[in-house]
């Protein structure tokens, strides 16, 4: 069965999770994770728990462990920290969670990115993979990163590495 066949399988919404990362935004500022959530709708998926948080590894590691042992959404979409200041810590905690790393993920955002911006791509560390039974994906937190990231890559697939990651479960 290939990837087309897959997808036509997992045409099924998606409950997600977004997470702002930041030290500085706030709700009414936050333009990435509202332009993940109007992605996200518009595809036609859900978003069952939004939120913002520091950029602290242990913050973050427990916000994800709670997302996993409540099951209230399949994907887990973070914005912001993936640079290389000594304040990014997402990749970090992120990274070290991951059970199965996506590499594509990061690769293609990447060359993508590099099309847009050129060399400057290359600080991004988005990076993608499953934790638990959750599809997780670690974008910069620029709206244009996240726009592209969203467009090009996330809600193309989606629903088929959901189903990917939960269908032998049943």
């Amino acid at each position: 069965m290939g990837a087309e066949s897959h997808r036509q399988q997992a045409r099924q919404p998606v409950i997600c999770a977004i997470i702002t990362v930041s030290d500085t935004r706030t709700e009414a500022n936050d333009t990435s994770g509202k332009t993940m959530r109007e992605l996200l709708t518009q595809a036609g998926h859900q978003v069952g728990f939004y939120t913002i948080v520091k950029d602290e590894p242990d913050d973050i590691r427990k916000l994800m462990d709670h997302l996993a042992t409540t099951q209230i959404v399949q994907a887990v979409l973070l914005n912001g920290g993936t640079g290389i200041s000594r304040r990014d810590t997402t990749y970090e905690a992120i990274s070290g969670l991951l059970e199965k790393k996506l590499d594509g993920f990061g690769e293609l955002f990447r060359m993508l990115s590099y099309q847009e911006i050129g060399a400057a791509a290359m600080l991004s560390r988005a990076v993608a993979g499953t934790y638990r039974d959750l599809m997780v994906f670690s974008t910069p937190g620029s709206t244009a990163a996240v726009r592209l990231a969203m467009a090009k890559l996330i809600v193309p697939e989606l629903s088929h590495l959901v189903w990917e990651v939960w269908r032998q479960k049943k």
